[in-house]
């Protein structure tokens, strides 16, 4: 398969599951803004995420209510938008979660028997 038809792939996948990863990682840490959400999506082996992604998803979840938004002055630099989990995104993470959880592994366990067959 053709590196541009893999990374194309794993943008697919990317996308079914940032919303989702997004919330953990909020829900892990208690806040973050985009540039530390970026890199704690590249530690946690989802990396090449762009700003141009994260940016209008952390917005729109912000906008459905699921996260709360806060400017905070820099220090010693630009203003920052953090985000935290509202109560409603923690009920949405605990609810959409599992079932991602779940999917996941039915993927996973189709996809390996197709590889070992």
């Amino acid at each position: 398969m053709a590196e541009r038809t893999t990374t194309a792939r794993q943008t697919q996948w990317l996308r079914g599951v940032l919303d989702l990863a997004v919330l953990a990682l909020l829900a892990e840490g208690g806040e973050g803004y985009g540039y530390t959400l970026l890199q704690r999506l590249a530690e946690a082996g989802l990396p090449d995420m762009k700003a141009g992604t994260l940016y209008p998803l952390l917005n729109r979840l912000a906008a459905d209510g699921l996260l709360q938004a806060e400017w905070r002055a820099g220090e010693g630099g630009p203003g920052r938008k953090f985000f935290s989990l509202t109560d409603q995104g923690r009920a949405a993470l605990a609810e959409m979660g599992p079932k991602w959880v779940e999917f996941a592994r039915n993927s996973i366990a189709v996809v390996e028997r197709g590889v070992q067959a």
